[in-house]
């Protein structure tokens, strides 16, 4: 059963782990996971760029058919009301969001394309999404030729079932008919996937210090707290909604709050709520036992809680570090050990 996005506010601690063959697949292989309960919109028309490059972060207009991007969508203070992956094929936009931050979305978007040459097409049901995670990934897929680029994406046949690959940090992601998904799985696992849990990936992701919206991430969160800037947000393009606040805070100002990675030294448990001193400094939702960086999680934490700092969470105490983690010595000696 998929992990869903959890609600801001104190919530008990969620803690994943790796099994040993999930682990092996992430390190050396290719792991397999159904994502296709993501939310999946489509955007085409002459006005489409134009449409959606006024409600997001990054700017659309630079984007070639073939490439993609990733953005923020924002209220008019700046604040967060999702996250989303571009990704530009021939004739469309192919969007991907958490599936709590879609109908957020679906409602920008379906305001933007009144009066314009652009349609908004519902694709949550209608599409899979099937990720390969690993060194792998490439090879099992047989994309090897696609180029080694983000978000670089292409129409391909996975044993002549039509289908469409995108390039991640970590692996390939493949869009397809929602029909397809078991027979493209079976297909993918007979080539050497390992089929891995949506907990499983969940410890991959945080170890590898990338905050998720509904997890990390809520709607009182703004881009500059969450170390997006880099990768979501533009300050050359057009107007965009919260951009106003966006640009004060990135030239003027600075956040009252970071996005930091906590690492634990005993288990945590009970109420996510992180205290330093006598005061409520941030929230943890979901804490990894990564066998190469320990029990770690992240959280925006307040401007005065900096790294080095020893703060008390979940009825333990844990290290607040920069992001991305480093490899913990003691936790991969012992894994190294274990497997011996």
């Amino acid at each position: 059963m998929a992990i869903e996005a959890q609600p801001s506010g104190p919530q008990v601690i969620d803690v994943v782990s790796l099994g040993e063959t999930a682990e092996r697949a992430l390190r050396c292989g290719a792991a397999l996971l159904d994502r296709s309960e993501r939310g999946k919109l489509a955007l085409s028309g002459e006005d489409a760029a134009e449409c959606l490059n006024g409600q997001v972060t990054n700017d659309v207009t630079a984007v070639e058919p073939g490439c993609g991007s990733y953005a923020t969508f924002l209220t008019t203070k700046g604040q967060m009301l999702g996250d989303l992956r571009i990704v530009r094929t021939a004739d469309t936009f192919e969007l991907d969001t958490e599936r709590v931050s879609l109908q957020a979305l679906f409602d920008l978007l379906r305001v933007a394309t009144v009066g314009h040459d652009a349609e908004l097409h519902k694709r949550t049901l209608q599409r899979g999404l099937i990720s390969l995670v690993g060194p792998r990934a490439k090879a099992v897929a047989q994309v090897e030729d696609l180029g080694g680029s983000e978000y670089r994406n292409a129409p391909f046949t996975v044993n002549g079932i039509p289908a469409h690959a995108i390039i991640t940090e970590f692996g390939v992601d493949i869009l397809c008919d929602a029909s397809d998904v078991d027979v493209i799985k079976a297909v993918l696992t007979e080539r050497g996937a390992t089929t891995i849990t949506e907990p499983e990936l969940e410890v991959a992701r945080i170890a590898k210090g990338r905050p998720r919206f509904g997890v990390e991430l809520d709607e009182r969160t703004m881009p500059q707290e969450a170390g997006l800037t880099d990768r979501a947000v533009s300050f050359t393009k057009g107007c965009y909604v919260g951009q106003e606040t966006v640009a004060r805070l990135f030239y003027r100002g600075k956040p009252n709050r970071h996005l930091r990675g906590l690492v634990f030294e005993d288990d945590p448990s009970g109420d996510g709520t992180v205290s330093f001193g006598e005061k409520t400094v941030g929230q943890v939702r979901r804490v990894a036992d990564s066998p190469h960086v320990g029990l770690v999680a992240m959280a925006i934490l307040r401007r005065e809680v900096e790294p080095g700092a020893t703060v008390e969470c979940g009825g333990t105490t844990a290290q607040v570090v920069d992001l991305p983690f480093a490899k913990n010595a003691r936790v991969v000696a012992r894994c190294e050990d274990a497997e011996a």
